[in-house]
């Protein structure tokens, strides 16, 4: 926006006085002159945000560094800048959410035309309330136009070439509050603190644990669809928790019990396949603990095979030529690799301890002679721990004696006056510091046999004393089968020896035979029971069960079904075995 000029020569002597640069209806200089010197256009301004064309906000500006402000034209008025060496306007708080702006110091004669023309360089405006007083109030749409309307505060406006004083003042531009935009700030406010609160749910129904998918209602079709899905094994754990949620809700009744009991029998059916499921894992776990036991046993010959490089070359026909340092690695090193083969040895003799207690006891009963053969081997294991023993101490022997000759040779040495006499000393106490080490080994090695010596004679007692408790399980055995014979005996013997014992007994035995004769297929111990109870609670289990089986002629147990639905049955034999007797 530029300012209509009639005459250009006094619009430049107006600028001259003002101080600023003279400027042309497109702000471009009237008189450019080129100084060599500077090699620039002298007399031409700085390119300001305030100049037509640009934004009224400046660029960040250094804070040590001034505002420079330039004039503004418009098309009724100028706007003149500020002395730049007085300090800046003072302004108010700032009220949230600010749209509005107080505008004082407007000329007289200033009309609402002139404000908007001033002041719509700084953004839409939306409203405007002019006071008769010299001053009002614009709100914008934004409130970053509100600092650029703050970059006005300051300016001195003067409506067109007049100098007359009602058509001059100073701009006070200033913070102002208005309900609407403390109305708009708050409904902002509110509006974000909702989109947060839906942000924070939808985070937590993302991370929160999926619910479980509702059980449906029973009826013959879901029953029909659970009914096959019990039988897949890929489907059998969502089935059967159906079943179990619909039998919790109570929908079991006459007319659908035959449905759940044939669903619990499918459920039921289930332990079988999960039965030979765990015996392939057992059978790939003992498979896996055979490869493992069977590379453990090849890392432990490779450790006793670079342990006895160790002791070979701390022998003394090579460990005369190692130096101080590398005796001493060597040393280390061996020291090391004799922890780690103890560490995987003792990992082994747990392995096959674990094994050979993992036998139950009828497999022990069953094998008997396997364990007769194991304590020949302990024994034998044994006998060459003592054998290795002995070898060890007499190989500790022989070395005392050698370092005893050495010891005399020392003496010897002493007391001959040899040129060579220190360096002898020095092989001789090197080669005494080998020995004593060596020493040391063989008495922790040793020890060492020792303790596995003692640990295979307690093997060695608790097999023994296995053994005696098989032969009692047998002989216990023994017993019963005699029993077992003289009850084979004639019917005479057993009359003679009186099975039923009391008046009690023999009304037990006619209810029971009763209650069996209307079960003609059998009846478990369980369910006579339930019968009996109601006859008299004192009535035990084992005791009727005890009698059942004293007579053998008039009572007989069967076993029927197969798999997990196996079931003893007691039937009623007595007319049989009135045609025995």
């Amino acid at each position: 926006m530029t300012l209509p000029m009639s005459d250009p020569t006094a619009w430049a002597t107006a600028m001259n006085n003002l101080g600023m640069a003279p400027l042309g209806i497109a702000g471009q200089p009237i008189l450019p002159d080129f100084d060599p010197a500077l090699g620039m256009m002298t007399g031409i301004p700085p390119i300001t945000p305030m100049m037509p064309g640009l934004g009224i906000v400046p660029p960040p500006i250094p804070p040590d560094m001034p505002v420079v402000k330039e004039i503004i034209h418009c098309k009724s008025c100028t706007l003149f800048p500020p002395n730049p060496n007085l300090p800046p306007p003072a302004t108010r708080e700032r009220p949230p959410g600010c749209k509005t702006v107080f505008v004082g110091g407007l000329p007289e004669n200033g009309t609402e035309q002139i404000i908007v023309e001033v002041f719509e360089q700084c953004g839409e405006i939306i409203a405007i309330r002019k006071s008769k007083k010299n001053f009002c109030h614009i709100r914008f749409a934004e409130e970053y136009m509100v600092d650029k309307a703050l970059y006005l505060s300051g300016y001195r406006i003067r409506l067109g070439s007049s100098t007359d004083k009602k058509d001059t003042g100073r701009l006070h531009v200033d913070f102002a509050q208005a309900r609407d935009d403390l109305y708009e700030w708050e409904c902002k406010q509110r509006m974000l603190a909702r989109e947060e609160r839906h942000r924070r749910r939808m985070e937590e129904e993302r991370l929160r644990p999926p619910s479980p998918p509702p059980v449906v209602h029973y009826s013959d079709h879901e029953c029909s669809i659970v009914a096959e899905k019990l039988k897949d094994d890929s489907k059998f754990s969502e089935a059967v928790q159906t079943l179990l949620t619909w039998i919790e809700r109570g929908e079991v009744n006459r007319r659908s019990a035959n449905n759940f009991y044939s669903m619990i029998q499918s459920a039921n059916s289930h332990v079988r396949r999960l039965v030979n499921e765990k015996a392939a894992h057992e059978k790939d776990m003992e498979e896996a603990k055979e490869k493992f036991k069977q590379a453990l046993s090849g890392i432990l010959i490779q450790f006793e095979q670079i342990v006895a490089v160790y002791h070979s070359a701390s022998k003394q026909k090579a460990w005369d030529h190692f130096t101080k340092a590398q005796r001493k690695n060597i040393s280390v090193w061996c020291k090391q690799a004799e922890e780690i083969r103890n560490i995987h040895n003792d990992e082994l003799m747990g392995i096959r301890r674990e094994e050979e207690m993992e036998m139950s006891d009828d497999e022990i009963e069953e094998t008997t002679e396997t364990k007769e053969t194991e304590e020949s081997a302990l024994v034998s294991q044994a006998e060459a721990l003592k054998e290795e023993n002995d070898s060890l101490r007499w190989q500790l022997d022989a070395y005392r004696n050698e370092v005893e000759l050495l010891k005399q040779e020392q003496g010897k040495a002493h007391r001959e006056d040899d040129p060579n006499k220190e360096q002898q000393l020095k092989l001789l106490q090197q080669a005494l510091q080998g020995m004593q080490q060596h020493l040391l080994k063989v008495q922790e090695e040793y020890k060492r046999k020792e303790a596995e010596l003692e640990k295979v004679k307690d093997d060695k007692l608790q097999v023994e004393k296995m053994l005696e408790n098989l032969k009692e399980k047998e002989s216990c055995a023994s017993r019963l089968c005699t029993s077992s014979q003289d009850s084979d005996y004639p019917l005479e013997k057993t009359l003679n020896s009186s099975p039923i014992k009391s008046e009690r007994e023999a009304l037990l035995v006619g209810i029971i035979s009763t209650f069996l004769h209307v079960h003609p297929f059998g009846a478990s111990i369980e369910y006579i029971c339930s019968y009996l109870h109601r006859l008299d609670n004192k009535i035990c289990t084992s005791d009727v069960e005890c009698l059942m089986g004293r007579l053998q002629h008039t009572f007989r147990q069967e076993m029927t079904g197969v798999g997990a639905s196996l079931e003893k049955r007691w039937k009623f034999c007595g007319f049989e075995g009135l045609k025995l007797t």
